[in-house]
């Protein structure tokens, strides 16, 4: 009996351990879905925002598309472009922008544009074109800036460039590194 009592409880311990484990198996799909992080993503069609110091518009931004995304480091992403008018204190529109991306990262009050971004200043012409572009507001006097390749044309040249920094009203910019000026007649650009 007791030889028998023997195989049988190595049998027992063996067969409970089997369907312990078996019971403890998870599919990896649902393991890996389980520790990713949710994002929670607001989304907005035909979004106007104004922005307003003292009650006077600064600006007004408009864009087909934005999505608000919570994440670790939030932010809001415009992917199918983006149009700002930028308002002088008399409320009349100074400058505007344009772009086919812009990403903002909400803790750093920064905009990163791209591709075909655009800015015009109405009152003097000057217009910029470039694929990439930040607008850092707390940048007082240099709000866009970039490292990369820019043109300026003005109404008598054309200014091509590796980096710029600019007011917000587009008034005051300097290329960093002028790559080549060519002068053109006002009559030989399109309006």
């Amino acid at each position: 009996m007791y030889h028998l009592y023997f195989h049988i409880k190595p049998f027992t311990a063996l067969l409970l351990s089997c369907i312990f484990l078996y019971s403890c198996e998870n599919d990896t799909n649902k393991v890996k879905s389980f520790s990713k992080k949710q994002i929670g993503i607001e989304e907005a069609d035909h979004v106007v925002l104004n922005y307003t110091i003292s009650g006077k518009a600064k600006a007004t931004l408009t864009s087909p598309l934005m999505y608000n995304v919570q994440d670790t480091v939030p932010y809001v992403e415009f992917p199918k472009t983006l149009h700002v008018d930028f308002y002088n204190d008399s409320q009349i529109i100074e400058s505007k922008m344009n772009a086919h991306y812009a990403k903002y990262k909400q803790y750093q009050s920064k905009v990163f544009l791209k591709d075909s971004v655009v800015i015009i200043n109405i009152a003097r012409g000057d217009t910029l074109y470039c694929n990439e572009l930040y607008w850092d507001r707390n940048n007082k006097g240099t709000e866009f800036y970039t490292d990369k390749p820019v043109r300026i044309r003005t109404k008598t040249e054309v200014i091509d460039g590796l980096g710029m920094e600019s007011s917000q009203d587009f008034k005051n910019w300097r290329i960093l590194h002028s790559v080549g000026r060519i002068s053109v007649p006002a009559s030989s650009f399109p309006n």
